[in-house]
């Protein structure tokens, strides 16, 4: 039992919590300090702004950058944040909001990792939502942050997010075995020229310039091995160089080549066919008997081979000859497979 004139134990868990507060209060001073003065400070004019000892500074500076990740530069005696490194506040109307809601709630679909960035953002536009919008949307966060994460795809995505804004070339070992087996991981130097999100596959992809094939390839974040920053930077390409291959690709994969595809629908869902614009080169003939003829242009026939199989029975490839004989041969497997007696 405690004596009534004894000294009372210190409360080291307030202790703590302030310290934790104090610190990150001083995070903000010198990051809102570095936003103002552009062209870099030096450290003795941040500490006598945030009134903190020289030392501290450094420390905070080399946490912000290592521990947050926050992007800083250091030359001439002066630190800085790299320019675009913080985007301006973000002003919606109500109908621009929900359509941000809409696509929080199709990421919380189709996504099977957790992008802490992502969530961040979009706790960010809920900030700023009405509160029945806001509650929908932290509802889809929590969704969202339930699943696993993936710290090396997070990385990469952090990694490319930057060279894609600085237009800088990046390096990457890449595994390619997926489609050859026992094929080893390559390495390249890549100049990103955009990231793309596929529902098909919930996966992320980055379309860039490949030098070792001096030609524009399409990568799998999800393949990526090993990725690094180079101080080598790049002119953009023609806007339309990009477009006009994303407009050949049926999802993101335009680096094939292009194939003209036919396919016959049957009559029972033809309707559900020609309701929806599944491709920009797309052409529509209904025939006598109800059914549909379909064709387009696409690069490759890797992802509308996914495509076509979810429509099961109900559709026919008839061009390429390619396709149809390996969409053939995979009901035949399907088929095998599900014999009356063939074991479980």
């Amino acid at each position: 039992m405690t004596q009534p004139n004894a000294p009372l134990e210190p409360d080291r868990t307030s202790d703590r919590a302030s310290a934790k507060h104090d610190r990150l209060a001083r995070f903000y001073r010198v990051i809102r300090y570095l936003q103002a003065h552009p062209e870099g400070a030096t450290p003795d004019a941040i500490a006598g702004f945030v009134g903190m000892s020289k030392r501290t500074v450094y420390r905070d500076l080399q946490a912000l950058e290592g521990e947050i990740e926050i992007p800083l530069w250091s030359e001439g005696g002066k630190w800085g944040i790299v320019a675009g490194a913080f985007l301006p506040p973000l002003r919606l109307t109500l109908d621009e909001a929900v359509a941000f809601f809409f696509a929080a709630r199709l990421t919380a679909q189709f996504a099977d990792r957790y992008e802490p960035d992502m969530g961040a953002a979009f706790q960010k536009l809920a900030e700023i939502l009405p509160p029945v919008v806001a509650r929908h949307l932290e509802q889809t966060i929590d969704v969202l942050a339930s699943r696993p994460q993936d710290e090396r795809l997070t990385r990469n995505l952090r990694i490319l997010a930057r060279a894609w804004a600085e237009r800088r070339v990046v390096e990457l070992t890449y595994d390619a075995a997926t489609y050859s087996p026992g094929r080893p991981p390559r390495r390249s130097r890549v100049h990103p020229y955009l990231l793309e999100a596929s529902a098909t596959t919930r996966a992320l992809y980055l379309m860039g310039f490949d030098e070792s094939r001096a030609a524009i390839r399409t990568f799998k974040l999800q393949r990526i091995l090993e990725l690094s920053l180079t101080p080598d930077t790049f002119e953009p390409p023609d806007p339309r160089v990009v477009q006009e291959g994303l407009g050949r690709a049926w999802g993101v994969i335009a680096d094939q080549e292009e194939v003209e595809v036919v396919l016959r629908f049957d009559a029972a869902i033809a309707g559900l066919v020609t309701e929806t614009t599944w491709h920009p080169t797309e052409q529509v003939m209904r025939q006598p008997d109800g059914s549909v003829l379909w064709q387009c242009r696409v690069s490759g026939t890797i992802e509308i081979r996914r495509w076509i199989l979810s429509w099961g029975s109900q559709v026919e490839v008839l061009e390429p000859k390619e396709l149809r004989d390996e969409v053939a041969a995979t009901y035949r497997a399907a088929a095998a497979r599900y014999q009356e007696g063939a074991r479980p």
